[in-house]
């Protein structure tokens, strides 16, 4: 059964550094494109970014551009989510979400079939 799993999360200051992995089993990542998810206390869930099943179309939201960079390593079955100088708004718990091929690629969760239990990122000081 195609599993996603996430992890990476932590506790850390405004500033600061995470990166964030979601490793596939039971299958094949390099078929499927990536959505990174967060749901923030008060906000409900708001696509983060995603990237395509060859990694050439990746897509940010506004408030992560230039800080956040999504990559994949499709030997190791993993895609990444490199985020730097986060804000205490990046508080939440992050969710990947697989799609097959790039039929749902975007940052609208319903182009999505297979998800992750999440990672929780909290950014405090």
């Amino acid at each position: 059964q195609f599993q996603l799993v996430e992890s990476g999360g932590g506790f850390v200051q405004p500033g600061e550094s995470l990166r964030l992995s979601c490793t596939a089993y039971g299958g094949h990542l390099a078929f499927h494109s990536i959505g990174w998810f967060r749901w923030a206390p008060g906000k409900g869930r708001e696509g983060v970014s995603c990237i395509s099943d060859t990694g050439d179309d990746t897509q940010y939201t506004a408030s992560v551009k230039g800080r956040f960079i999504i990559s994949r390593d499709n030997a190791a079955n993993t895609v990444f989510l490199q985020m730097n100088s986060l804000k205490l708004e990046d508080t939440g718990v992050y969710v990947c979400a697989a799609t097959w091929g790039d039929s749902g690629l975007g940052l609208d969760a319903g182009g999505y079939q297979d998800w992750g239990q999440g990672t929780r990122v909290t950014v405090s000081s």
